[in-house]
């Protein structure tokens, strides 16, 4: 389990084919790897991946075809969101994300809102972020609502015809990949654990009435 509370960011240096599947490693010194073992979980751009090799400054994992299937930004040299796994003695600061990506959105819109010059995004203002989603995963997503992007815990400002929008602080954008983003950029998803809940417990309350 993960917060969406980014605690540094890494650079994926190489990749390597095995099969349909990709093995990375990446370094994350600034992440601090002392505590890490062989066998941990790190999220990696929101997404939950086994610690296969460890140095001192990088750690190995091992990408399946199938979360490069459902998930961006593991298929290519770049920066990446990085954080540890939850202790259950941590705070949450953000909400309980489980590094499952449910799916991919798009940014549609990516503006600082005292509507400076967008190549400046460390002018202390908060910037405007809309992302439109999959229609499939859309109806989990509510206003005031938790949704986590590439890893980042964020709160839900409105969402209609698919696309919702957020308040990005000036820390969140400076401490993690937001920095990169541009509209057509494309975002992992994963949505509140509650809403997953909610929506099985209506549909078996329909299937025993059914039954019944």
């Amino acid at each position: 389990m993960f917060t969406g509370i980014i605690q540094a960011t890494g650079q994926i240096d190489t990749i390597i084919r095995a099969g349909e599947d990709v093995k990375l490693s990446i370094q994350a010194s600034a992440l601090g790897l002392d505590d890490v073992q062989l066998g941990d979980s790190i999220a990696v751009n929101g997404v939950c991946l086994t610690v296969a090799h460890l140095s001192k400054t990088h750690f190995e994992v091992h990408v399946s075809k199938e979360t490069l299937n459902v998930s961006v930004g593991l298929n290519r040299q770049q920066t990446v969101n990085l954080e540890k796994a939850l202790r259950l003695s941590d705070r949450l600061g953000g909400h309980l994300v489980s590094g499952h990506v449910d799916g991919v959105g798009e940014v549609t819109r990516f503006e600082d809102l005292s509507n400076q010059n967008l190549s400046n995004k460390n002018n202390g203002e908060c910037w405007l972020l809309a992302i439109r989603a999959p229609h499939a995963i859309s109806k989990y997503i509510a206003k005031k609502g938790s949704i986590c992007v590439d890893g980042v815990s964020l709160t839900v400002n409105t969402i209609e015809n698919d696309v919702f929008t957020m308040n990005i602080i000036p820390h969140t954008l400076q401490h993690t990949t937001f920095q990169y983003l541009s509209v057509g950029s494309q975002v992992n998803l994963e949505i509140d654990q509650i809403a997953r809940y909610v929506e099985r417990m209506a549909e078996w309350a329909q299937e025993s009435t059914h039954a019944a």
